[in-house]
């Protein structure tokens, strides 16, 4: 078949006359790059087709409302796009262009060029188009603007807007005149291509043409839309219909045309696969044909444009369906899929979907990513959500037959006066749509569009009709019993294959004994393979892209069941012509010797492979399991009896899983997805590598040649016929240091060198002798990273190092990794935070929470350093303190409570032995249970809920920081820049070598980017888009010397971290057992008896640090530099090396390391700038009555009543800040209640302490008690409401996220990921989505109705009841650690009728109160999840509630396990 890789020639007819042929190309991925967006999206439908103005006027009143859900240019104006999608105004045009008439003219939505030559050129492209494809141009109006509305940015590119009218000289109408002008479209657009030019020709761009649709969109704030477009507020306006769009884009390039909505959809969210969408559309485009194009086909290419957003793109590939005459809705299913596998409701109410989906399957591979997409083609409006259901969407629909849908509820401000005219309130949950057809006035939810679509064709007899599963061609065969070749053989192909021995012992031999990819830690210190002299197999120099920020990745552990390893082989059949005979079985199989790992497996398939057989690995492992020595161990106990069969059964499933979690990365649901998707990044090969075999791929810097790849293969090749008999392969040393292996940064020679000059173990430094031979060893090590091939030249004379700033400015600069207390010792943990606090910098509490005792200063030091707050430490002094000013939080981290948070300055995988009783308590968890911590989809689904984050930790503590890390990878600009407007203060930019306590060695060897390339691209990026003075950059990688400091300050750094280096300074020595939990010296261990052999201090961090600062005094001096800010940013300075020679290439550019970006602030500015200000907010009201107060101030007792909107977001959280910044999570006294109204914004009653009592009257978002550590919040819907409220969503997704204590009751059904993370609260809720109680490890929750799919994974902790009188819960449990069981015991059924008793109280639900009035027959019908190891016994009264000082409930329902803590901070850890 042919490669997505490669030209394809197009097929059919030849072009008409005033077009050329189009040969398809690989989509250059760099283009992509350039451009990500989320969004605020919704729609409005008046069912009966009654066109009014005020459809238009609540469009512009909710896309207003959901302002917070875009971003603004520098300006803080111009907005990243908004927009409306609406019926033709005919009324309104036919007045001013004569001839206009709805069902037989089209009008176009037109983008001219600013430019009167050019605006001329692209309006006679238009006539000249039109006229030869029968139409008559009627006119053209100039749209009435108000330029005043535009922000200064938009309006320097700010297009002419003008609409155009054409009539069909054929008497077109309906769908043919839509797909005449589509056809119009597409010539206009290749033609103004030619005519125009590439600089002229985006200028040039029809926001729509069609004879229904309209679109009004622009670089405009939410705001703005209506002020500038003053058609809008024209009463003659009337529509049927609105589409309204917020568009948050992390580029900040105003491109008028990527404002939303598109011509057919408006999209909330990302496409993850579009890189390999876009490749598979560019080779089979040319093959497509559909009737209703009578051959016209090519005219209509190319399809896609990698210059474009994702969403312009999907919008490109669904107009085509739709045109081809494709139903809107079967377009959306086909092209962005439900996660049909497992699912238990598909199976019972519309199974003949999943054929439907088999079947599309072989043509077209899904748009996988999070996305909400309001869709519409004139005759129906609606709506559809991915398959993991990662966007908000919610609808409501009103008896007099107006549906409305969106991203948040509460836009239109009419909770309660709309109340009395609501039938249905509800959510979109995953892979489901809804839609208006405006035709026959129906409103059709997702199981009758799914049955609809799918009953059209016989798509099960297609299937059989053209595929066939290929255990039912092939009979699967057994494997082999034994070796298939001589041992010696094997070992010399295995060497001539590229394999070293940590290939074979560590990967091959680890995956077939256990079925799992080895971890290991300290990150990845060896040099880059182009660096390296050690010769490298080409998959090495690629690096795999992974999601972050800007879209999810996936939980491969937990939410397996949206993921899929299927491969279709065979070439994908026409799309617009499905059939019986659709598919043609050719597919591209690799039979390798080379692949070994999960890295190597997911490379083949990313460039094309539908299948691969790695033959010698395979081998390697039947030689593994046959050998004398594994037969040995076997016998001694030393190694699990695993079978020959068994072992590559095993080196299977790693090798699955492996990619299953590298797709996961990216946030890829299925493989189909990733195939041929390139999702790469090449480091160190040059353009005669790329453009021969992987064209498209971003390989920035240069390097070797075919005729270098040549040499380095031949190289192994050589291995395999050595001079004497080989008996073992080589160990090349790639991840265990060797002594004649490759160089490792960070190895034992370095780290004793270190800890004799700065006095290890409190002993003062040995000099600057020592620290001198310390540098001395990396002077003369290799090549290892970028900056070794860079130096310093300012051309300026040097000056006296007494006129260079302070040591104490300096090392104020320096921040040390985030290391979580848990893969490090308490002992170096506090030395390290004790150490940054002495010298006026910053330590990362990592996960995991932070102590309290560790926020009090010591006194009460004896002469010896020691202190009975911190006895397990040593070399301390009076006034220290052990705190870490960074505090570690994204993605519900453990541990994480109001109280850690308002004690900021700034705001992986942790294995069950290294789960102490001090670390589970620290984190609300179990000891030796181990601990995953939730991917950051659960509350970060996007750009705009990074912002919603960053929005929650600025209100519950306004004086701290909000840091963002970012890890180096090519387009991390743009991600930066989406970062900066979300209003972080600080961005990390961390390299790929980063050190780590215990990770799969493929994440720690193949993910990731030089620190030097992504820190340079954040600030060139951040300061031509005049973003650079609002954040201040983080550089974190591999910092060793005060030279990588200068090196990093003059590529952008403003702050220096400095992460594995810290540990050695403070005792490591290198002995990289980190996962291990058998740390020799007690660095990074939690057993007690290794604790003791700590050998740090405080003072032997701070030396080295005074040494480091020193070094970059001396080095600014010798450039002529007085201080690090006239180094900040300063690319200009710095060349590369001529007099380095590598032993590969010498072809590396290192260029862009190289420019000046530009003038911006300096450096101490924006250090010293305060963080960024929420504004005036809800909460100031609360907090400024005097007598909230006082019940503050005196713990007393206060009631207030209040009104709230969905703009108010985080609301309560700063209420929640500042009761715990006096008395922490628990030990407020006093009680404030609030009685609430309205609509909630994001993030409702976040961080909430004891003593808050909230009832809201209405309904809520997203987040709701995210991280809430006391209190009770009841939502219930108005008392007017006609819709039963057990079948009403009235919260969002990721409800009581990360929650370590409290209660929540809520009337109505809750999204998604409810109770994500919780650990101490209790919840109850009339029904839940999917993935419920997920990550759970302490607790209550109850739930009253329907559950989702996938509840309790990976749940460690607490309790779920569930009622399910159909008796069908089981099948929607992930029952792999937990057990489902009915209520067994009196404690338990008290506990559950205690706490439904308090929900009737709370919130007058009808269900609780059916429930409780024939109670005897309902506890039955429960069920009970419970951790596997956790047995519920009669006497287990820690799990049940009880009374308290805060009313019938006291909670947390877990009695803290705590120790009482030595000195004044008495009572129990919070």
């Amino acid at each position: 078949m042919p490669s997505p890789l490669q030209a394809v020639p197009v097929l059919g007819p030849g072009p008409a006359p005033d077009t050329e042929p189009y040969v398809g190309v690989a989509v250059d991925n760099e283009d992509l790059l350039r451009e990500k967006d989320a969004c605020g999206v919704g729609f409005i439908a008046n069912l009966k087709a009654e066109r009014t103005h005020d459809i238009v006027t609540k469009a512009l009143m909710a896309l207003g409302c959901m302002e917070h859900r875009g971003a603004c240019s520098s300006d803080n104006v111009s907005g990243d796009g908004a927009g409306l999608m609406l019926e033709i105004p005919w009324d309104l045009l036919a007045e001013e262009v004569p001839g206009t008439a709805q069902g037989s003219t089209g009008v176009g939505m037109v983008f001219l060029p600013d430019d009167e030559a050019a605006a001329g050129t692209a309006r006679g492209i238009v006539a000249a188009v039109a006229e030869a494809e029968g139409f008559d141009l009627l006119g053209w109006r100039d749209v009435p603007v108000d330029v005043a509305a535009v922000g200064e940015v938009a309006r320097a590119t700010m297009p002419r807007i003008a609409q155009v009218v054409l009539r069909s000289r054929a008497g077109l109408a309906g769908d043919d005149l839509e797909r005449e002008l589509f056809i119009v479209r597409k010539l206009i657009e290749r033609r103004s291509e030619r005519e125009l030019g590439p600089e002229l020709a985006p200028g040039f761009y029809f926001c729509s043409l069609s004879c229904r649709t309209i679109v009004y969109k622009g670089m405009l704030n939410s705001g703005a839309v209506a002020r500038f477009f003053r058609d809008l507020t024209d009463p003659r306006y009337v529509t049927c219909f609105a589409v309204y769009h917020r568009r948050y884009s992390t580029n900040t390039t105003p491109r008028w045309p990527l404002a939303q909505p598109m011509r057919l959809l408006g999209h909330n969210g990302e496409i993850n696969t579009l890189q390999g969408n876009l490749n598979w559309v560019a080779s089979r485009q040319g093959a497509l044909r559909a009737e209703a194009w009578g051959g016209r086909e090519r005219e209509l290419l190319p399809l896609c444009d990698a210059r474009e957003s994702d969403s312009a793109n999907l919008d490109h590939l669904a107009e085509l369906l739709v045109r081809s005459g494709t139903d809107a809705r079967e377009a959306l299913m086909v092209l962005v899929p439900e996660a049909y596998r497992n699912h238990p409701d598909l199976a019972a109410e519309y199974a003949a979907v999943a054929d439907f989906y088999r079947y599309y399957e072989g043509l077209q591979e899904g748009w996988d990513g999070p996305a909400l997409l309001v869709f519409t083609d004139g005759k129906k409006v609606g709506a559809r959500l991915d398959r993991n259901g990662l966007r908000p969407a919610r609808f409501w629909r009103t008896a007099d037959g107006v549906v409305y849908v969106a991203s948040e509820v509460g836009v239109l401000g009419d909770v309660f006066s709309s109340a009395p005219n609501i039938v249905a309130k509800g959510r979109l949950g995953p892979g489901q749509m809804l839609c208006a057809d405006l035709e026959t006035g129906e409103f059709q939810g997702h199981v009758d569009i799914a049955r609809d679509v799918a009953s059209r064709h016989p798509y099960a007899d297609w299937l059989a009709a053209c595929t066939h599963r290929l255990a039912d061609i092939v009979p699967p065969r057994t494997v082999l019993e034994g070796p298939a070749m001589a041992a010696g053989d094997a070992l010399r192909l295995m060497a001539a294959s590229g394999y070293g021995l940590e290939d074979t012992a560590m990967v091959i031999e680890g995956m077939a004994g256990s079925g799992a990819e080895p971890t290991y830690c300290m990150g990845d210190d060896v040099p880059l393979p182009a660096l390296a002299r050690s010769p490298h197999l080409l998959y090495d120099y690629f690096k795999q892209r992974f999601a972050q920020v800007t879209n999810p990745p996936i939980d491969p552990l937990r939410e397996g069941l949206v993921m899929s390893l299927e491969m279709r082989l065979g070439r994908r059949g026409n799309l617009l012509s499905p059939g019986p005979d659709s598919y043609q079985q050719t597919s591209l199989v690799v039979e390798t010797a080379g692949c070994v790992s999960t890295h190597h497996l997911a490379a083949l398939v990313g460039y094309g492979a539908h299948a691969v057989v790695p033959y010698l690995a395979f081998e390697a492992a039947r030689q593994w399991r046959a050998s004398p020595r594994t037969e040995n161990l076997v016998r001694a106990g030393k190694l699990p009896d695993v079978s020959m069969a068994a072992a590559q059964r095993n080196y299977k499933k790693a090798l699955e899983k492996g990619l299953m979690k590298i797709l996961s990365k990216m946030g890829i649901s299925l493989l189909s997805c990733y195939h041929g998707a390139q999702i790469f990044e090449a480091y160190g090969l040059g353009r005669e590598v790329i453009d021969a075999a992987f064209v498209g791929t971003v390989s920035r810097i240069g390097g070797l040649t075919l005729d270098d790849v040549q040499r380095e293969t031949e190289a192994f090749w050589a291995k395999g016929f050595p001079e004497k008999k080989l008996t073992k392969l080589e160990d090349y040393g790639y991840i265990q240091a060797r002594p004649k292996g490759e160089h490792h940064a960070n190895n034992q020679a370095m780290s004793k060198l270190l800890h004799k000059a700065i006095g290890l173990g409190g002993h003062g430094p040995a000099g600057a002798g020592a620290y001198e031979a310390y540098l001395q060893h990396f002077r003369a090590a290799p090549v290892t990273v970028l900056r070794d091939l860079l130096e310093l030249h300012t051309g300026a004379a040097a000056v006296d190092v007494e006129e260079v700033e302070s040591v104490a400015d300096i090392v104020a600069r320096f921040c040390t990794g985030g290391m979580s207390l848990g893969a490090i010792s308490r002992e170096t943990h506090e030395t390290i935070a004790i150490a940054m606090n002495r010298l006026g910098g910053k330590s990362n509490s990592g996960e995991g929470g932070e102590d309290p005792v560790r926020w009090l200063e010591l006194d009460g030091v004896d002469k010896g350093g020691r202190s009975a707050l911190l006895p397990h430490l040593k070399g301390l002094r009076a006034g220290d303190t052990a705190t870490s000013r960074i505090k570690q939080v994204a993605s519900g981290r453990f541990g994480v409570t109001p109280e850690f948070l308002v004690n900021a300055d700034q705001g992986g995988q942790l294995p069950g032995k290294k789960v102490s009783p001090y670390i589970a308590d620290l984190r609300r968890s179990k000891p030796g249970v181990p601990l995953i911590s939730p991917p950051p989809h659960h509350d970060i689904y996007s750009i705009e809920d990074l912002a919603q984050l960053i929005y929650d930790l600025h209100q519950v503590n306004p004086a701290a920081r909000v840091s963002v890390k970012l890890v180096a990878q090519a387009g991390i600009g743009t991600v930066a820049s989406g970062v900066a407007k979300a209003g972080s203060d600080v961005i990390q930019v961390s390299g790929h070598d980063g050190g780590t306590g215990a990770s799969p060695i493929s994440s720690i060897k193949h993910a990731g980017g030089p620190m030097e390339m992504g820190l340079a691209e954040v600030h060139q990026t951040l300061t031509a888009n005049g973003l650079r003075d609002r954040v201040v950059l983080r550089a974190d990688g591999g910092m060793r010397t005060g030279r990588d400091v200068l090196v990093a300050a003059a590529l952008g750094g403003d702050e220096f971290g400095f992460g594995t280096v810290a540990m050695i300074a403070t005792g490591c020595i290198m002995a990289r057992v980190c996962h291990t939990n058998n740390c020799p010296v007690g660095v990074a261990s939690q057993r007690e008896e290794l604790r003791k052999r700590f050998p740090g201090t405080p003072e032997d961090l701070v030396n080295y640090f005074m040494f480091v600062a020193e070094e970059v005094r001396a080095g600014l001096a010798s450039l002529g530099l007085r201080s690090l800010d006239e180094l900040v940013g300063r690319g200009d300075y710095l060349r590369q090396r001529t007099d380095v020679s590598l032993a590969k290439t010498s072809a590396l550019d290192l260029s862009i390391l190289t420019r000046f970006a530009g003038e911006t602030a300096t450096s101490t500015e924006r250090r010293g700038a305060p963080p960024h200000d929420n504004g005036s907010e809800w909460d100031d009201v609360i907090l400024a009555d005097a007598e909230v107060q006082k019940a503050i101030d005196e713990e007393g007792t206060v009631r207030r009543s209040y009104d709230i909107a969905n703009t108010d977001r985080s609301a309560l959280g700063r209420l929640g800040g500042a009761i715990a910044k006096r008395y922490g999570d628990d030990r407020f006294q006093g009680r404030i209640e609030l009685d609430l109204r309205g609509s909630a914004g994001q993030s409702f009653a976040c961080f909430i302490t004891r003593g808050v009592h909230v009832t809201l009257t209405g309904e809520a978002n997203d987040y709701v008690c995210k991280g809430m550590a006391g209190g009770e919040v009841a939502i219930r819907p108005p008392e007017e409401s006609r819709f039963p409220a057990r079948e009403a969503s009235i919260v969002g997704n990721t409800c009581l996220y990360g929650a370590t204590g409290g209660a929540l009751f809520v009337n109505g059904r809750a999204g998604e990921r409810f109770a994500v993370r919780n650990s101490r609260a209790a919840a109850v809720v009339e029904g839940v989505g999917d993935h419920a109680c997920e990550y759970m490890t302490g607790g209550v929750v109850v739930v009253l109705g329907k559950s989702g799919r996938n509840v309790a994974a990976g749940m460690t902790g607490g309790l779920g009841y569930f009622y399910d009188p159909q008796g069908t819960f089981p099948d929607r449990v992930n029952a792999e650690i937990v057990t489902v069981q009915r209520v067994l015991t009196g404690t338990g059924a008290a506990q559950l009728k205690g706490l439904l008793e308090r929900h009737v109280e709370l919130t007058g639900s009808a269900a609780g109160q059916e429930l409780l009035g024939d109670w005897e027959a309902a506890l039955p019908r429960f069920w009970q999840l419970r951790f596997q190891h956790l047995e519920i016994g009669a006497h287990d009264t820690d799990l049940l509630a009880s009374p308290g000082p805060t009313g019938p409930v006291q909670y947390p329902l877990r009695a803290p396990s705590f120790q009482p803590l030595p000195g004044p901070f008495q009572g129990t850890r919070v």
